[in-house]
C-alpha cells in the first residue's frame, strides 16, 4: 500500500478512473487521498463514492500531499497553477495533461520532481495503458510509487524522451476515438445490410476483441494474420481492395499525425477565456 496522503487536482473521468483503480487495488486508503476542485457537487459526489476528502480550496487539498495529481484540462493549466502555492519541496507533482512539458510546469509551479504521464480512457476500467517520463528531480522511490499509481489504471511504460509523450498522446492518448469511431462504423455497416443493431453490435465487439486477443497470442505480424484471412479473389480480398483505394491506411496515418502536432501545440499555446468542463 501507497501509505502516502494524494492530492487530485481536478476531479474527472480520468482522476477518477486512478482513484477507483487505487482503491480496487487496495493500494491507497480512502482517508489519504483528497479531490480539488471548482464545482463542490462533483468534488462530493466522489467523497460519498469512494470515501475520500473532498475540497474546492486546491491550497488547502496539497497543504500535506506527499503526491499532487495534476488531472485539469490543458487550457486551465496555467491558471490552475497560480493557485497551487504551497506544494511541499519532497512532493511528488504527477502530471496527466496532454501537451504540458515538464519545463512548463516546473517553471509555473517552481517545482522541480515532476512526472508527465499520458493515460487512456480504458484506464477506467484497468485495462488502459500510460506513457510517462520524469524530471530528474524524481527519486527511485517517487518512480516506484509512480509505477503503483498509474498501475491503477493498467499497464504503464516508462521513456527517458519527452518528446515520445506527445507521440503517445496521438497513438495511444487518442487511440480509443479511432477505435470506438471504426467500432461505430462497422456497426452502421451491419444495420445497413439488414441486421439489427442489437446482433451487429454483438458480432462487431466480438470480433474486435477476438482479434485483439488473437494477434497478442499470436506474436506475429499483423499484415501475416491479415493474409491468412485473405482468400485470393474472396471477399475480404475485395473489401481490402476498397479500403486501399479509398486511402484507409494514409487517412489514418495523417489523423495520428495531426493529433500529434496538436499535442505539440497544446504544450506551447497560452490560455484562452473559454470555460472548460473538467469532468469530461
Amino acid at each position: 500500500m501507497i501509505k502516502k496522503k494524494i492530492a487530485f487536482i481536478g476531479p474527472g473521468v480520468m482522476a477518477e478512473a486512478m482513484i477507483a483503480g487505487l482503491l480496487r487495488k487496495k493500494l491507497a486508503d480512502a482517508k489519504n487521498i483528497t479531490a480539488s476542485g471548482p464545482r463542490e457537487e462533483r468534488v462530493n459526489e466522489l467523497n460519498k463514492k469512494y470515501g475520500i476528502k473532498a475540497t474546492t480550496d486546491n491550497s488547502a487539498a496539497i497543504h500535506e500531499a506527499d503526491v499532487v495529481v495534476l488531472s485539469v484540462k490543458p487550457q486551465r493549466l496555467t491558471e490552475v497553477m497560480k493557485s497551487l502555492k504551497g506544494i511541499r519541496p519532497d512532493a511528488l507533482v504527477l502530471s496527466i495533461i496532454a501537451g504540458a512539458t515538464l519545463k512548463k510546469m516546473s517553471a509555473g509551479l517552481k517545482h522541480k520532481a515532476i512526472v508527465r504521464s499520458m493515460p487512456n480512457t480504458p484506464g477506467q476500467i484497468g485495462e488502459g495503458i500510460t506513457v510517462w517520463t520524469a524530471s530528474k528531480e524524481v527519486t527511485e522511490e517517487q518512480q516506484e510509487m509512480t509505477r503503483a499509481i498509474l498501475g491503477a489504471l493498467g499497464e504503464e511504460v516508462f521513456v527517458e524522451d519527452e518528446s515520445y509523450l506527445d507521440m503517445a498522446t496521438a497513438l495511444s492518448g487518442s487511440g480509443p476515438a479511432y477505435v470506438f469511431l471504426f467500432t461505430e462504423a462497422l456497426i452502421d455497416a451491419g444495420v445497413h445490410m439488414g441486421f439489427p443493431r442489437r446482433i451487429a453490435e454483438q458480432l462487431v465487439l466480438q470480433t474486435i476483441k477476438g482479434s485483439a486477443s488473437y494477434y497478442q497470442g499470436a506474436a506475429r505480424h499483423p499484415a501475416t494474420l491479415r493474409n491468412q484471412v485473405t482468400s485470393p479473389g474472396g471477399t475480404s480480398a475485395e473489401a481490402l481492395y476498397y479500403l486501399e483505394k479509398a486511402g484507409f491506411r494514409t487517412a489514418i496515418s495523417r489523423a495520428v499525425w495531426a493529433a500529434y502536432q496538436r499535442s505539440l501545440e497544446l504544450g506551447k499555446e497560452k490560455p484562452g477565456h473559454v470555460e472548460v468542463d473538467e469532468e469530461k
